[in-house]
C-alpha cells in the first residue's frame, strides 16, 4: 500500500497519517471501549417503599446474603420531598428536586401553565422532566447501552432519547416478567447488551399505604419482597451475570404509620375560594388566588401546632426545596404520622410518606453487590444523591454537574476501580493504552517500510555509485521527496 501511495505522488508524512488514522482515531470522542463495557454492567433495582429497618423485622436471606458479599449502608437521607417520583428522579440524576423539577407527584408549572399528576398521561410530557439528564440518556451519549424496566420517567422521551431497551409503564406487568426482560436484555449479543439497567417495583408501598407500616400482615410483604429478590439474583446466575454485573438495590422512601385521631382538616381554618390544593399530605401545596398570598398565609401559619407552614422563600435551607417555580408560594408539612386534607371526607391510608427527609422512618434500604464493590462491609450513611456519581464511577462516565459526592462514598468501592485521586476525571473520557500503543507500533512500522522503500529506489537509481553511496543518498532524499 504504500508503495502505491509513494508512486501517486503522495509525501511520505501524508502516507503515515493515512495509515495511521484508523489508529489515532480510536476513543477520540470518549466512547466507551469495548473492554470497559465489559467490565463495567450496572443494574439499578428499586422496591417503593421499603424502609430501611425491614430487612430486620423479619427473616430476609436474599438481602443478606447481599450484605455478606457486598456493601451495605445504614442510613440514607433521600431527597425532599420524600415522594415516589421526586426521588426516582433524584437517585438517577444526583440532584436535589428543586433542581431536577420533578418537585412533587402532583405539580403545576406557571410557565408552563400545566398540571402533573402521577395518575395521568401527563407524565408523558417532556418538558417536566428535562430541567435534568437521567443517567440512561448520559450512558447513550457516551456510547454505552441501557435498558429500564418501568422506572419512573424512563418511558418518557428526556432530549430526544429513551432507553434503548424499556418497557412502558403497566402496573400488571409481574415482577417476574420485569426481571425476564431486564436479563434478556444484559444477556444479548455484546454490541446489543445494556451497560446500564433500573428495575422498578411498586411493594412494599403500596401495602404500606393500605396496612400501615406496623401491621403485623406487612411481615408477609416483605417477605415477599425478599423472595423477589432471591428470583432476580437466581436469573443472575443462570444468565452467568451474578458476577458480572454490579447489582444495586434501594428503595425511594420509608413509610410513617398513620392515625385517624391525626387528622388535620384545612377547611376549618380557610375557604376553598382563596387557593388551589395542588399536592397530597404530608406536605401540601398552596397556591393563592391571585392577591391572596398573605391572606391565605395569615389564616395557616398559626392554625394547628401538628404542621408548620412556610411561604417559598422561608422554607429551611437544608431541604433544598424553595429555587423552583413548580414550588407553591405556600407548603404545608404535617408533622410525622400526621395527614392534612381539606375534610374528612377525604381519603384516608394508614401508611405514609413524604415527610422531612431526616425522619428515620422516611429512609430506604440500600445494599450493593458486584465487581466493583468491598466485601462484606458496613456504611454508616450517605445522602441519596451521592449515588449518582458513584454510580458514573463503576460506569466509567464523565458524571454532569450534580449535588452529590463521590467522595462521600467512595469507600463502598473495591480498590481496584478506586482513582488514585478522588478528583481525577472518569476513566471512560480519557484515552486509552491501547491506541497509543497501537499508534506507536504503526508509526515503527510505517517507518520501516519507508526506509526500506526509499533504500531501494536509492539503489536503483545509483547503480554506478556503489562506492559513494553512503555521500549521495541524504542529498538524492531531499530532492526526490521534495521535503
Amino acid at each position: 500500500m504504500l508503495h502505491r501511495l509513494l508512486r501517486g505522488g503522495c509525501s511520505p508524512l501524508l502516507c503515515i497519517w493515512v495509515l495511521l488514522l484508523p489508529l489515532v482515531s480510536l476513543n477520540q470522542h470518549g466512547h466507551r471501549n469495548h473492554n470497559v463495557r465489559d467490565q463495567s454492567k450496572l443494574l439499578l433495582v428499586s422496591f417503593d417503599g421499603f424502609r430501611w429497618d425491614y430487612i430486620d423485622r423479619v427473616p430476609t436471606p436474599n438481602f443478606r446474603k447481599l450484605i455478606d458479599e457486598g456493601v451495605m449502608v445504614e442510613q440514607v437521607e433521600n431527597a425532599y420531598i420524600t415522594k415516589t417520583f421526586p426521588n426516582h428522579y433524584s437517585l438517577v440524576t444526583g440532584l436535589y428536586t428543586e433542581t431536577h423539577g420533578i418537585v412533587a407527584n402532583e405539580m403545576y408549572d406557571p410557565i408552563l401553565n400545566r398540571s402533573f399528576s402521577m395518575e395521568t398521561d401527563s407524565i408523558y410530557d417532556s418538558r417536566w422532566w428535562e430541567e435534568a439528564v437521567p443517567l440512561w440518556v448520559t450512558i447513550q451519549k457516551a456510547g454505552g447501552r441501557s435498558g429500564a424496566a418501568m422506572w419512573p420517567g424512563s418511558d418518557v422521551k428526556i432530549h430526544g432519547m429513551f432507553p434503548n431497551q424499556y418497557l412502558r409503564y403497566n402496573a400488571s406487568m409481574s415482577f417476574e416478567t420485569r426481571v425476564e426482560h431486564i436479563i434478556k436484555w444484559f444477556s444479548a449479543p455484546k454490541e446489543e447488551a445494556v451497560d446500564f439497567g433500573v428495575l422498578y417495583w411498586e411493594e412494599p408501598d403500596e401495602s404500606g399505604h393500605r396496612l400501615g407500616p406496623q401491621s403485623p400482615q406487612m411481615d408477609v410483604v416483605i417477605f415477599g419482597i425478599d423472595q423477589k429478590l432471591g428470583f432476580l439474583i437466581d436469573e443472575l446466575v443462570k444468565a452467568g451475570l451474578y458476577e458480572k454485573v454490579n447489582l444495586i438495590v434501594t428503595s425511594d422512601h420509608g413509610m410513617a404509620q398513620l392515625s385517624p385521631d391525626n387528622i388535620i382538616e384545612l377547611d376549618q381554618y380557610v375557604s376553598r375560594d382563596l387557593y388551589t390544593w395542588v399536592d397530597k399530605s404530608p406536605v401540601v401545596g398552596i397556591l393563592p388566588n391571585q392577591g391572596k398570598l398573605e391572606e391565605v398565609y395569615g389564616k395557616l401559619v398559626d392554625a394547628n401546632p401538628n404542621m408548620a407552614v412556610f411561604k417559598k422563600e422561608s422554607i429551611p435551607e437544608h431541604f433544598h426545596y424553595q429555587h423552583n417555580v413548580r414550588i407553591m408560594p405556600i407548603i404545608i408539612e404535617a408533622k410525622e404520622g400526621w395527614t392534612v386534607v381539606q375534610n374528612r371526607s377525604s381519603p384516608f391510608m394508614l401508611g405514609n410518606h413524604g415527610y422531612d427527609n431526616t425522619l428515620r422512618s422516611m429512609q430506604p434500604v440500600f445494599v450493593a453487590r458486584g465487581p466493583s464493590f468491598r466485601r462484606n462491609y458496613v456504611k454508616t450513611s450517605m445522602h441519596s444523591v451521592d449515588l449518582y456519581p458513584l454510580m458514573c464511577q463503576i460506569l466509567y462516565i464523565r458524571p454532569l454537574p450534580n449535588n452529590g459526592s463521590l467522595l462521600n462514598v467512595i469507600d463502598l468501592l473495591s480498590p481496584d476501580i478506586t482513582p488514585s485521586t478522588p478528583s481525577a476525571p472518569p476513566r471512560v473520557t480519557s484515552y486509552s493504552y491501547a491506541p497509543v500503543v497501537g499508534s506507536l507500533l504503526g508509526v515503527v512500522m510505517v517507518l520501516g517500510f519507508l526506509v526500506v522503500y526509499i533504500r531501494q529506489v536509492t539503489l536503483k537509481q545509483l547503480p554506478s555509485l556503489k562506492h559513494r553511496r553512503r555521500e549521495m543518498s541524504q542529498p538524492l532524499l531531499q530532492e526526490d521527496l521534495h521535503l
